[in-house]
């Protein structure tokens, strides 16, 4: 069972440390799919040794986080590989997300408009999964993790010009096609 000062001291290292780590696990993740998945593993595990060795244990914060995240990585890709050899891994979701339309408010929103905004942004996340795996993380960096073009260019080793040209050629490339 856990304490509040194990629970204080994990939110402090979750506040302080998220952004890199995040930068961190997107930059080195094959697929911009594994990166929730590793993150919260990340922090699980985080978690866990706050737990078990106790809040005194982590001397610099960032760095044991990314070496958590480093190591989930590793594990993670490691086991994926393990596991092409025995089964397809292969799954499709024609489906996507189901969305109970009786949450809201029909005076206040009008169910027509969010269904067209839904098919667009249904449209525009399709789009972007049918990029190649630099223009999803550019795009997962810049609108999920907010990072600037400079910084995504640092983690990503490319010329600010090229995370440039990746957003707004793209979005370029959407306005034409759904607006």
């Amino acid at each position: 069972m856990s304490n509040p000062n194990t629970v204080s001291r994990f939110d402090e290292i979750f506040n302080s440390t998220k952004k890199p780590v995040l930068a961190y696990i997107t930059a080195k993740c094959v697929h911009t799919s594994d990166i929730d998945d590793i993150f919260q593993e990340t922090y699980m595990e985080l978690f866990v040794v706050l737990l078990k060795r106790g809040t005194g244990y982590i001397i610099n914060d960032r760095a044991f986080v990314l070496k958590l995240a480093n190591q989930k990585l590793a594990r993670y890709y490691k086991l994926l590989g393990r596991l092409r050899n025995v089964v397809s891994l292969t799954s499709k979701n024609d489906v996507g997300e189901e969305v109970d339309l009786s949450d809201f408010i029909i005076d206040d929103f009008l169910i027509e408009d969010f269904s067209v905004n839904n098919i667009m942004l249904d449209n525009a996340r399709r789009y972007i999964t049918s990029k190649p795996e630099i223009v999803k993380k550019v795009f997962y960096l810049y609108y999920d993790v907010e990072l600037t073009i400079c910084e995504i260019a640092q983690l990503l080793s490319l010329s600010e010009s090229n995370v440039k040209n990746y957003i707004y050629r793209t979005l370029k490339e959407m306005r034409s096609l759904f607006i």
